[in-house]
């Protein structure tokens, strides 16, 4: 994508050897999302090459995302017809399904076991903001960060892929607390219930996020590639199939370990 459709969606992009970074650039609106942004979103992770190893999502200005921009939600449209939340009501229940399937790849690719996703989480993180935070696979947020899932204070459900990860990160008995109450969920809690790794204060967010960008692209990129995809499926597999797949992987990296030694 362009550097002006990327900016007419709310995006900037920035790539630096094997680490892009991704910033969700609306402050004046704490980063509220769009259909647009969502659908850039989904066009930039499926032009990321093979050369990409992490990837790292963050909001410009003193929040990562306030969430859904309220105004997508007026039935009488955008402005100069850009699309809508509410413009769904028009389509069929298939029509429908079919465009949200088409937002939620804006958040998917994520998890593409290619590359570690990392959200630098300052600020708020409501509703699709928490969502896109969760689709990354790990969180570093800033102490005053404040998370919500605030979909059913308006009558609906989080529907852009965050309830397996929360669920993940959580455990079912908590999700279920933050979704059904939309609280907030501070710092300090969402470190305790591991729904983020760290908190640190804001003027040290880049330096943590950069730390950790380091330490994740120090090891031989097949290996961390390998691992993730083995633990992103792990609790869905018993042990007899995960013990396969490992002992495929680790073939797999002793072929690539050996080849290169006789490099």
């Amino acid at each position: 994508m362009t550097p002006e459709k990327l900016a007419d969606a709310g995006l900037r992009l920035a790539q630096d050897g094997p680490v892009v970074t991704i910033t969700l650039d609306r402050p004046e609106v704490r980063n509220a999302q769009t259909p647009a942004m969502w659908r850039a979103l989904a066009e930039v992770g499926a032009g990321l090459g093979d050369e990409v190893r992490v990837v790292v999502l963050r909001g410009a200005g003193q929040s990562f995302s306030a969430g859904l921009d309220r105004s997508m939600l007026d039935p009488s449209g955008g402005a100069g017809g850009a699309e809508t939340v509410a413009s769904l009501l028009a389509l069929s229940d298939e029509e429908m399904s079919e465009t949200i399937d088409a937002y939620q790849r804006g958040f998917t690719f994520l998890r593409d076991p290619r590359f570690v996703s990392v959200a630098a989480v300052q600020g708020y993180a409501i509703g699709a903001g928490l969502q896109l935070a969760l689709s990354c696979d790990l969180r570093i947020a800033t102490t005053d960060a404040q998370l919500c899932m605030k979909e059913a204070a308006l009558g609906l459900v989080p529907d852009l892929t965050g309830t397996k990860p929360l669920v993940e990160a959580v455990g079912y008995a908590r999700a279920l607390e933050i979704c059904a109450t939309a609280r907030m969920v501070g710092a300090d809690e969402a470190v305790a219930i591991g729904l983020v790794q760290a908190a640190v204060p804001a003027g040290r967010l880049d330096e943590a996020v950069a730390e950790l960008v380091t330490a994740l692209t120090a090891p031989m990129p097949g290996a961390v590639r390998e691992t993730k995809a083995l633990l992103q499926g792990a609790a869905d597999r018993n042990l007899d199939e995960q013990r396969r797949l490992e002992r495929e992987a680790q073939t797999r990296r002793f072929r690539e370990v050996a080849a290169l030694a006789r490099q």
